[in-house]
């Protein structure tokens, strides 16, 4: 489970510390590829197979399962830290997170998210509000 939120920085040859507490298990390899609101997702290894396995169960008749895993799928890279931590974040999903220096690495449970900065500071603004109306619709009856 990764949790947390950390600012590191990209160098300028695209490479990122991956927070420390997140490094154990990452280390093994990682998966980073689109997610939504412009961030990117990064998995570990084997919870990026897992989902490709329930991808793969996805009906190839469905329109919208096609097209997911098209994007999905085709902007994936896979990666090993090196040995201080850092891993290299392609310049197509530096450009599409819009991440040029300052950056959030946030833990989403089972996934790690790579937020421009700025861009993280409003997703944050513009979602707290809501946040606290939110639960009864995603985890109903818990809080």
């Amino acid at each position: 489970m990764f949790l947390g939120t950390y600012s590191p920085r990209l160098d300028e040859k695209g490479r990122l510390f991956l927070p420390a507490k997140f490094r154990d298990e990452l280390a093994a390899g990682l998966v980073i590829t689109k997610g939504q609101e412009r961030c990117l997702y990064v998995f570990a290894a084997t919870e990026f197979g897992s989902l490709t396995e329930r991808l793969r169960d996805a009906p190839l008749t469905a329109k919208s399962a096609r097209d997911y895993s098209r994007v999905f799928f085709a902007s994936a890279h896979d990666e090993v830290p090196d040995k201080q931590g850092r891993i290299t974040v392609p310049g197509p999903l530096r450009d599409y997170a819009g991440l040029d220096r300052d950056c959030a690495v946030i833990g989403a449970n089972t996934r790690v998210e790579i937020w421009d900065a700025a861009a993280w500071q409003d997703y944050l603004a513009s979602s707290e509000e809501h946040f606290s109306s939110l639960s009864e619709e995603v985890l109903p009856g818990i809080f």
